[in-house]
């Protein structure tokens, strides 16, 4: 469903990311294992688009990304979580997780805000208050949402437990792990196994830019 294939990405002058390569099949869930500066949100937001390559391919279902915008991979149904939320805080919540799909005019909208409740019910409790009102537990569970209201068929998820109380990061990890029966292929990087090793079909293990190890 992924390819990857011999992926070189540079950040100015620095070479941040050097041959990676790996195919994850539809349906799994990985992790993607790696210390701070590994070069795991690189390799994400190029996935994205927010970064482009400097060589290399990146495709979905056979489809190479290379040129296409971001604006158009996610109706592509690629989602994704940044670490740091980057939610709006003057804006309610609902309204966090619909702006991705005003801007791009998709018209089913409405069924998919149902769809994210009905996986998080937790979010449509408090889907009136502004960004800037909830907890960053809290705000981690809208990230993820408003990830799903465009991924419906990949979905990158940048260290979704990190930095969260203990109770609520159960919760995430409980939602991440009902992935597995919406037909997603998911992403989750992490820093350690701490919370995905149970649940991830496979492992890719990143250090310096390169893989070390897939399995």
């Amino acid at each position: 469903m992924l390819r990857v294939e011999a992926l070189d990405v540079n950040i100015g002058s620095v070479e941040i990311l050097r041959s990676v390569s790996f195919e994850l099949p539809k349906g799994s869930m990985t992790g993607l294992i790696g210390r701070n500066g590994a070069g795991k949100t690189t390799l994400m937001k190029s996935i994205m688009g927010l970064l482009s390559p400097a060589r290399g391919n990146i495709a979905v279902d056979g489809r190479s990304l290379v040129g296409v915008p971001v604006h158009l991979r996610n109706p592509m149904g690629i989602g994704y979580m940044p670490e740091d939320r980057r939610l709006i805080p003057d804006l309610t919540i609902e309204e966090n997780l619909l702006v991705p799909l005003w801007a791009v005019s998709r018209a089913d909208a409405q069924e998919r805000l149902e769809k994210v409740y009905s996986l998080i019910p937790e979010i449509e409790v408090f889907a009136e208050r502004k960004g800037l009102q909830l907890s960053g537990g809290q705000q981690k569970l809208v990230a993820l949402g408003r990830s799903l209201m465009h991924g419906q068929r990949l979905l990158l998820l940048d260290e979704p437990f990190e930095g969260v109380a203990p109770a609520l990061a159960q919760r995430l990890v409980q939602v991440v792990a009902s992935l597995k029966s919406e037909g997603l292929t998911v992403i989750l990087s992490e820093s350690d196994l701490q919370h995905s090793e149970r649940m991830v079909d496979g492992i890719l293990t990143i250090d310096r830019g390169e893989l070390l190890r897939t399995k």
